[in-house]
């Protein structure tokens, strides 16, 4: 999974980028204090694994990972060559999702871009640049297709839904906006790498009070909400400087660190869980004396499409999948003990895998 990080200047995006990642990105109180986009890798807290590797004595453990893409600030008129933001959106045309960090919070000593806090008018900001963007790119392929198009069928049908998308952007609309149900004609469109398209994932950024309680408090978290119910789009509520201080802590200091503050989960684990719903995923589970390892899915996949993740091989000669519900596993301790209670089963080609199934794939080539 890759999310690309993105924001007005001065909101709390480097931070967090840089406490989520642990990657040392500069993080400064100046606009354009980014100008490179920052990669980090991040594996994705999953207790069931660390479970599993031990009851196999498993000589390695490998996490699913997330890869963040940050980027500098967009300011008005990136998409015109205004601030650096502009030049580094390619790098995040080809993440899954987007994670607009919003600043939710009033300080003196943060210097807003525009002069104030209005998350509303942020959103829209970071919004109409992706849009003038997304522009960009389509006008150049219209121009493109047409070429082909009246000695082309596929290009003629490609030509009528780069303008029908065209069409929702020139009204300052995002393309997610549409629904296509033809499913070449969705191939067609994720294919073109669309920032609009792509579905956003709403970080507010508050002050470490407002945490307790999930910024209910806070009016301009409960602006960035209302916002977001209308795209259906997830939002979840961090301060990015506590973040920051979690970072620097050990797994056993950061839960009493968490419980000190009233909290149960990290932001991190809250982005996690908010990327995953959003993109509709979920893992399945490999393990044994070599490796554990969890593998990330789209929810509805079914058994050989699963097998493919691990290996192409898999996918193609499968046979079986041997399958256990991790907890039965754990609570019996042993896969022999779990079969002697017929807790594990085989299934076939039409199988769709579960959250948590440790599975073992049988295949010939």
């Amino acid at each position: 999974m890759k999310l690309g990080i993105v924001g007005l200047p001065n909101v709390g995006k480097s931070t967090l980028f840089n406490s989520l990642t642990n990657a040392g990105a500069l993080a400064a109180n100046y606009p354009f204090a980014t100008i490179d986009p920052n990669v980090g890798v991040v594996a994705v807290p999953d207790n069931r694994l660390k479970q599993l590797g031990d009851l196999y004595h498993s000589k390695k453990v490998t996490p699913a990972t997330i890869e963040f893409v940050d980027i500098a600030g967009l300011v008005k008129g990136a998409s015109k060559g205004e601030g650096l933001g502009n030049q580094f959106l390619a790098n995040i045309r080809e993440t899954d999702a987007i994670v607009h960090v919003v600043r939710c919070f009033e300080d003196p000593n943060v210097v807003h871009v525009d002069g104030s806090v209005d998350p509303t008018r942020d959103i829209e900001t970071i919004n109409l640049e992706l849009v003038f963007a997304d522009l960009e790119v389509l006008e150049r392929r219209i121009a493109k297709t047409a070429k082909t198009a009246r000695m082309d069928k596929t290009a003629a049908k490609e030509l009528e839904t780069l303008n029908k998308i065209k069409e929702v952007l020139e009204a300052d609309k995002m393309a997610r906006e549409l629904e296509f149900e033809d499913p070449e004609e969705l191939a067609f469109v994720n294919s073109l790498d669309l920032l609009t398209w792509k579905p956003v994932i709403y970080a507010a950024n508050v002050k470490d009070e407002d945490l307790a309680d999930d910024g209910a408090s806070n009016q301009y978290v409960a602006a960035v909400r209302e916002l977001a119910s209308k795209s259906h789009s997830e939002v979840f509520v961090i301060s990015a400087q506590i973040e920051a201080e979690i970072s620097e802590l050990d797994e056993g200091e950061k839960a009493e660190f968490l419980e000190s503050m009233g909290l149960t989960e990290s932001g991190l684990d809250k982005l996690i869980a908010a990327s995953y719903k959003t993109l509709g995923l979920m893992s399945f589970l490999t393990s044994g004396e070599d490796e554990t390892r969890a593998w990330t899915i789209k929810i509805g996949t079914k058994a050989p499409q699963a097998a493919g993740k691990i290996h192409t091989d898999f996918e193609r000669g499968f046979i079986k999948a041997e399958v256990i519900n991790y907890q039965d596993l754990l609570r019996e301790g042993s896969i022999a003990a779990a079969k002697e209670k017929g807790l594990v089963r085989m299934e076939g080609k039409e199988y769709v895998v579960q959250d948590g199934d440790v599975i073992l794939f049988r295949f010939n080539v």
